[in-house]
């Protein structure tokens, strides 16, 4: 194999390098399709819609490297938002109402580490309960009411800006910086890697995997709170059933990024780029008039080909250097032949 074909092969291997090429062609197809679609303010304002879950994505990442999962974050968001909600319902001012939802939801995510690390039980399934009790405790706390009392200046977070920018996508970008220096740049993003690569081997050597695990699930908590916040300002009002099915927006970010359900591979950059790939397909579908079931189809076949294109490439590239090796076998044999 000569060294331009391993480059590539190497960067066709990564998710990362296949969700872009993906963002790219759906940006050209899209604008030749929908001219308004190339309007830089436009596809910010798109964005907007998908900032909440762009943002728990990124801990999502972080949480798939190491080995686990959280299927329970858009219950999370919709738990905090509801508390949120009782709060200024019952007259707790904001300064205090938001620390409260903060609180509550590094509760949520304490008690799923509580469950998964503590007691050794599935992180799978536990979320998957744990889904279906943060969502009943929203709809005890709210009932089918919503709560849309909220002062005049909380409302519209996809509508103001700053320097241009809306503020959600300021709060996401904040979030991106942060996780990117975690992730990449720490020494608790090192561990995460070695315990998504091999939890027992990780602790021989000091790793302290069960605080990492355990913290990582505490910061989901923590951010889908901030996500609830950002959903119920950017919607004017908050129910039990807020952001519903948004578990699988997050997940599919996150893998469509790059992140392993195996564990030990994934980075905020792939996370980063599926996101923009879910803003331009959907916005694109939208409009084309594409009816949701179709979007659903369409984004889970995306993830499907990003998990097996990886596999095809590498599996064409054995092949090949199968084939270049019996080759150069035969040859030497047939020298030796000769001689």
């Amino acid at each position: 194999m000569n060294a331009s074909d391993g480059i590539f092969t190497r960067l066709m291997l990564r998710n990362e390098t296949l969700t872009i090429l993906l963002a790219v062609i759906v940006a050209v197809v899209a604008s030749v399709l929908s001219p308004g679609f190339a309007d830089p303010q436009f596809l910010l304002f798109s964005a907007t819609f998908f900032a909440e879950y762009g943002l728990v994505a990124l801990v999502m990442t972080m949480l798939i490297i190491s080995g686990e999962i959280d299927l329970s974050v858009a219950s999370q968001m919709a738990l905090s938002a509801c508390t949120f909600g009782i709060c200024i319902e019952g007259g707790v001012p904001v300064a205090v109402a938001i620390p409260l939802t903060l609180l509550a939801g590094a509760a949520m995510g304490a008690f799923n580490a509580l469950v998964i690390v503590r007691l050794g039980l599935p992180a799978l399934i536990v979320t998957i309960g744990t889904l279906t009790l943060y969502r009943g405790l929203a709809q005890v706390l709210l009932g089918d009411r919503s709560v849309t009392q909220f002062p005049e200046w909380w409302y519209g977070i996809d509508y103001a800006t700053v320097l241009g920018l809306p503020v959600s996508l300021w709060v996401y970008f904040a979030g991106l910086a942060l996780a990117a220096a975690v992730l990449h740049f720490s020494r608790t993003g090192r561990r995460i890697y070695q315990i998504g690569v091999n939890r027992s081997a990780a602790s021989k050597v000091g790793v302290p995997a069960a605080r990492v695990r355990g913290g990582l699930y505490v910061a989901t908590g923590l951010v889908c709170a901030i996500a609830g916040l950002m959903t119920s300002s950017r919607l004017g009002a908050v129910r039990y059933d807020l952001a519903t099915g948004g578990e699988l927006q997050v997940v599919v970010i996150a893998v469509l990024g790059g992140a392993a359900i195996t564990g030990g591979t994934g980075s905020i950059l792939g996370a980063f780029a599926a996101f923009w790939l879910l803003v331009l397909i959907q916005t694109a579908m939208v409009l084309e008039n594409i009816g949701a079931e179709i979007q659903l189809s369409v984004v889970g076949g995306l993830l499907i080909a990003s998990l097996a294109i990886p596999k095809l490439v590498q599996a064409v590239a054995n092949r090949r250097d199968r084939a270049r090796a019996e080759t150069q076998l035969d040859a030497g044999s047939n020298r030796k032949a000769q001689s």
